[in-house]
């Protein structure tokens, strides 16, 4: 029995392995093995369409690393990643083991698959939390008693939104809930989001590809993937102040020197960092 079967609950009464589910197709693109084989055979799937996309999930976690290294050097130690997926795979508490290993995490999610899993795999990690809470609500996410347990929203705090906000697919709506989540930081606290883009003169058609089979295939549900142009991702972080080297392709930022990104993965997603004055 692999660590997905304990953990996600293969032994309980009405769990289907048969099931699809997204957040274990990621860990699959990750290289994880927190998967079951329907999971990999869909995630194959995308592969044959969008030959790209593990090598965009690597970029993103890369990226996640770099962005949890450079807050936590920062000071802040109070972390709510909101989409978080599986917490494996150098997610952010297992990059703050390393680097500041009193920090705290609350990882939020709306899956009920990655919540029994999560809590298992994390049910003896000091300091970290997994909270049932959907982006499109950021007031129930910002109210939640075990956040506010866990993080005190009146001190600085980083809100991590990485490759999450495309499944908001209402422009507003998504806007709505990074501008009430940013009002809910205070001063001296950084937002972080991440997102895969097109433009006029790109070619990605591999992406496109990629959300017609989420969108119209055996992964579709309640949440409808989106792209957006740069400059719609850009007006998310509203006022608040980039840290250099501001809003760019992930893998431009603070890379690695070991690191040689691949040249489409860099042109197809952008994010950046920013702090509240």
């Amino acid at each position: 029995m692999t660590s997905v079967d304990r953990a996600a609950g293969a032994d309980s009464p009405g769990f289907d392995p048969s099931t699809l589910n997204a957040a274990r197709i990621y860990d699959y693109w990750l290289g994880g093995k927190d998967n079951f084989a329907a999971d990999r055979e869909a995630a194959e799937q995308v592969i044959a369409f969008a030959p790209e996309v593990p090598r965009l999930a690597r970029e993103n976690r890369k990226f996640l690393g770099r962005v949890v290294r450079f807050l936590a050097a920062a000071g802040i130690r109070q972390f709510i990643d909101i989409g978080t997926g599986l917490p494996t795979q150098g997610h952010v508490h297992e990059v703050l083991r390393a680097v500041a290993p009193d920090a705290h995490v609350a990882y939020v999610d709306n899956d009920p698959v990655v919540l029994v899993h999560a809590r298992a795999l994390l049910q003896d990690s000091e300091h970290v939390g997994v909270i049932q809470g959907d982006l499109r609500d950021p007031d129930a996410i910002v109210k939640d008693p075990q956040l506010r347990e866990l993080i005190d929203l009146e001190r600085p705090v980083a809100v991590l939104l990485l490759a999450v906000l495309h499944l908001v697919g209402d422009d507003a709506q998504a806007a709505h809930a990074v501008a009430r989540l940013s009002a809910a930081m205070a001063p001296g606290s950084y937002l972080a989001i991440s997102h895969a883009v097109c433009r006029p003169d790109d070619d990605n058609e591999d992406i496109t590809n990629m959300l017609k089979l989420y969108n119209a295939g055996p992964m579709k549900d309640a949440n409808r993937r989106t792209l957006r142009a740069a400059e719609e991702v850009l007006a998310f972080f509203g006022d608040l102040e980039f840290v250099a080297p501001g809003f760019v392709p992930l893998a431009d930022w603070r890379p690695d020197a070991k690191e040689r990104p691949h040249a489409h993965a860099s042109i197809w997603s952008v994010g950046g960092v920013a702090r509240k004055r």
